[in-house]
C-alpha cells in the first residue's frame, strides 16, 4: 500500500497567473479500474464509504457528465455546490468549486497498472485565485486527512 500526499507550489511555467497549490493523495487497490471508477463516479454514495464527506446531493439526473452538478457538505467546511468539469470514462473525472478569490478542483482518477487487477487511486485537490495558496496552508492539514480517508475509505470499499 502506498500513499504520497504533497503539497507544493506548480512551476511557474504551468500556470504562470494563476498561482495555485495542490494536494495529492495515491495509494494502490486491489480491484479493476472499472470498479474503482465506478464507485467513485456514484458521488451520492460517498458517505459510505468516506468520512470526509457528509453528504452529497446531486443536483442533475442520469449518469455523472461533464456539467453535472452536487451539492457537497463535509465536516468543518462550508456546504459547496461542485460542478464536473472532465470527464475520461473509466478513468477519471473533475469537478470545481467556485468562491470568492478562490476556484478549487477536485481529481479523482482510477488508473489501471501494469500489475493485474491493481488499480491505482488518485485524488487531489488543486486551490487556484489570489486566496488559493493561503487557503491551501491554512487548511492543508484538514485536507491532507480528507484526501488520505477518501483514498483509504475508496480502497477498502472495492477491496470488499
Amino acid at each position: 500500500m502506498r500513499v504520497v500526499p504533497t503539497w507544493r507550489l506548480p512551476d511557474r511555467d504551468v500556470a504562470p497567473r494563476l498561482p495555485h497549490v495542490r494536494f495529492e493523495a495515491t495509494i494502490d487497490v486491489a480491484a479493476p479500474a472499472r470498479k474503482v471508477f465506478d464507485v467513485y463516479a456514484d458521488v451520492e454514495r460517498w458517505p459510505e464509504w468516506t468520512a470526509s464527506v457528509t453528504s452529497i446531493e446531486r443536483l442533475d439526473q442520469g449518469p455523472l457528465r461533464v456539467g453535472s452538478r452536487a451539492r457537497v457538505r463535509q465536516p468543518m467546511l462550508p456546504t459547496t455546490v461542485w460542478e464536473v468539469t472532465e470527464l475520461v470514462p473509466g478513468e477519471r473525472f473533475s469537478w470545481v468549486a467556485r468562491g470568492p478569490g478562490i476556484v478549487t478542483t477536485g481529481i479523482h482518477v482510477a488508473r489501471a497498472t501494469d500489475r493485474a487487477g491493481v488499480t491505482e487511486v488518485t485524488a487531489a485537490l488543486e486551490q487556484r485565485g489570489p486566496l488559493g495558496p493561503l487557503l491551501g496552508f491554512v487548511s492543508r492539514r484538514l485536507t491532507r486527512r480528507y484526501l488520505d480517508l477518501e483514498v483509504h475509505g475508496i480502497k477498502e470499499r472495492c477491496e470488499a
